[in-house]
């Protein structure tokens, strides 16, 4: 088999897939906010109270809107107890990848950008983990650092345990989405901060993860910025300090992961050039292995399902191809 027809089957099997997918959810959601095909896998991230959580009393809400294809779209939001949720490939390759689904750091997707895009990976043999973490304008003290700690906290918690989810903890990766782009980016930049006291021997493991992949972005905090991601993360009226800070465009440095990024052009609600083509620049400048796709048509928040029939339908293959380049590879 030559490598154009290879490649072309393998854009039919993705694109049958997320048909499927897309059959499948259009059933009704239930009462708990799972939807069939769900995993209900959950493992917690912390053994108590969360950091910055004392006093902090929420009560998990799902929300659904289900588009004319019947692909569903769940925001999640007041959420109490992060952690994440498992998808096991049925033979796995040892690969693990944790996804951050975005949502404005207001609410987090449940199938744009975490469900489909777990399904989509485990079904090529990597164990994936959509992270569901907090909200920082939800009452956590330390608001900024919420999402972070989150991340680190997960990415120590999988690789304490690679014979329990079947991987190569040296081939951990992370892709986030719109603002789960921003964390992923955080991620990237400040694995090795101490943003949280230890609470056990799992938080003496890096969180440093492999690749790191960012979709569409959210980057700035300043001229550019997504207005609500800025107001949900820093507050209304943040600090230059803050700004500046959580700008992550300014923060990159030789031990930043080599990263992805993937936009469309025509993005209305997350400007390219001061986020994703800004942070690639960074990236440029600091020598860090990166590669940057811009596509002509998507619009923010395309995933998997709003790819289909897209040349931006490419982005999976083109992030795995990259990817293995840099030694996430089975």
């Amino acid at each position: 088999m030559d490598r154009r027809h290879a490649i072309g089957l393998g854009v039919m099997t993705a694109l049958l897939s997320r048909t499927a997918l897309a059959q499948t959810q259009s059933q009704a959601m239930t009462a708990d906010g799972y939807l069939p095909g769900d995993s209900t896998e959950f493992v917690k991230l912390w053994p108590g109270t969360p950091p910055g959580g004392e006093g902090v009393n929420l009560t998990l809400k799902v929300t659904d809107t289900v588009q004319p294809d019947g692909f569903h779209v769940r925001a999640i939001s007041q959420i109490g107890t992060p952690g994440f949720f498992i998808y096991r490939p049925a033979q796995p390759n040892g690969l693990g990848l944790l996804i951050i689904p975005g949502g404005g750091y207001a609410a987090e997707g449940g199938d744009r950008g975490g469900r489909e895009i777990a399904q989509h990976f485990s079904n090529l043999g990597i164990t994936c983990f959509v992270l569901r973490y907090r909200l920082p304008g939800e009452g956590w003290a330390n608001r900024s650092e919420v999402p972070l700690q989150d991340a680190q906290r997960a990415m120590r918690l999988i690789k304490a345990a690679p014979a329990k989810y079947g991987i190569d903890p040296a081939r951990m990766a992370a892709i986030g989405f719109s603002a789960g782009g921003h964390l992923s980016a955080m991620l990237a930049i400040r694995h090795a901060d101490r943003t949280y006291a230890p609470v056990d021997s799992a938080d003496g493991l890096d969180a440093m993860p492999l690749v790191a992949a960012h979709m569409y972005p959210v980057i700035t905090m300043g001229d550019g910025a997504h207005p609500g991601s800025r107001d949900k993360l820093l507050g209304e009226n943040p600090s230059p300090e803050a700004v500046a800070r959580y700008s992550l465009d300014r923060h990159v440095t030789p031990a930043t992961v080599p990263s992805f990024i993937a936009l469309p052009a025509d993005d209305e609600i997350m400007p390219p050039f001061p986020n994703g083509i800004a942070f690639y620049e960074a990236l440029q400048a600091a020598k860090i292995p990166s590669q940057m796709h811009i596509f002509q048509e998507g619009g923010h928040g395309f995933s998997l399902h709003w790819t289909i029939g897209k040349p931006a339908a490419a982005w999976p293959n083109l992030f795995l191809a990259w990817a293995a380049t840099h030694g996430f590879k089975a």
